[in-house]
């Protein structure tokens, strides 16, 4: 995968919260082409901020005719709570997502301000692909192809210290890893009086105990570290028509970790839980081979280990999503934290990663 050079911050086409701001002279600037009409329309429902549809009129023939425009979202005043995770897709696009093999849509323009809490990205809208739905999770079809994608963004960058060395990255650490849970323990009594009516006793049980080991559990796999997209998951994949391509969305959760924390993610909550009993063994093996064909040296074992071990990144992602989300919870948004909960728990008895922690 080759990313096109991306435009950056250019005076005139700055961060702004407001679409109305989008207009036919800001986008010549951020383009760098003759911007005659525009018209925006709102899509998705993300839960860290806003997307627009761009509609582009012109007299360049090789300007864009439709890009979709990502921004920040919600109450100013907290947004330093999540600015990291704009400051992150931000650097996704405009440094890191080249020197990796995985399908991202073309980034056209980025800005973001100083502090992180307002940003802009410009990017391809990808139609005719369609996203993957949570609810409806992905068939043991369409997850093998997401899983060759997924080693893609593994693969090339595994174990590489250079990571390590990226001021921008942060290598887990205790002092962050005992943060983070303490943060998530904190969350975790909130998330269940929520969700209660979706919640058996065993999920419960599951996340009473997981809040014990959370804290060890961050700071495994420190000597295969790699980039982890942290929400690889239907809802962040856009599929082709034809089902054989995939586009990797939503890059503010990127970061740095052993790949079963993306591994154990996605099949634990993107697919329904019979469809992952049924063919986890085999969609792990095929994620193996081409991690492999990347240039990791890992036996099939060791990645079925890891693969067991990540499960725990779905109560994670989970219950810090649904507890400090800037969106407004919707009965949709509620069943998406339901479903991912569920399943995820269930893969976690089901797994046991708590086993191998310590």
């Amino acid at each position: 995968m080759t990313n096109r050079a991306v435009a950056t911050d250019r005076p005139g086409a700055g961060p702004t919260d407001e679409v109305s701001e989008l207009g036919p002279a800001w986008l010549s600037v951020a383009l760098g082409v003759e911007v005659t009409d525009v018209a925006a329309t709102r899509v998705g429902t993300g839960q860290m901020g806003q997307s627009w549809a761009l509609a582009l009129t012109g007299p360049d023939p090789a300007m864009p005719r439709s890009l979709v425009a990502k921004m920040a979202g919600g109450d100013p005043s907290t947004r330093t709570l999540i600015a990291d995770g704009y400051r992150n897709e931000f650097n996704w696009y405009t440094q890191w997502c080249s020197s990796v093999d995985i399908t991202v849509p073309n980034c056209w323009y980025a800005t973001i301000t100083e502090d992180s809490t307002s940003f802009v990205l410009l990017l391809d809208d990808l139609a005719p692909s369609t996203p993957g739905v949570q609810l409806a999770g992905f068939t043991a079809a369409e997850s093998t192809v997401a899983l060759r994608e997924l080693a893609g963004l593994h693969g090339p960058r595994w174990a590489d210290p250079a990571l390590t060395t990226d001021p921008a990255l942060r290598v887990p650490s205790p002092e962050g890893a005992g943060f983070h849970a303490e943060v998530f323990a904190g969350a975790v009594p909130q998330f269940i009086e929520k969700f209660a009516p979706w919640l058996s006793a065993d999920d419960i049980a599951v996340l009473d105990d997981l809040t014990g080991w959370m804290g060890d559990w961050l700071l495994a796999g420190r000597d295969r570290l790699t980039f982890v997209h942290g929400d690889f998951r239907p809802d962040n994949l856009m599929r082709s028509p034809d089902g054989a391509r995939i586009h990797t969305l939503d890059w503010q959760t990127i970061g740095l970790g052993f790949a079963g924390r993306d591994l154990g993610y996605f099949l634990g909550l993107g697919l329904d839980t019979e469809v992952r009993r049924g063919a986890e063994r085999e969609l792990v093996q095929t994620y193996h081979e081409a991690l492999r064909a990347h240039g990791v040296d890992r036996a099939p074992e060791a990645t079925w280990t890891d693969y067991r071990l990540g499960t725990p990144q779905g109560p994670l992602v989970t219950i810090l999503g649904a507890v400090y989300a800037t969106a407004t919870p919707t009965p949709e948004s509620d069943a998406m934290f339901a479903s991912m909960i569920t399943r995820s728990c269930a893969a976690i008895r089901d797994l046991d990663p708590g086993s191998l922690v310590g």
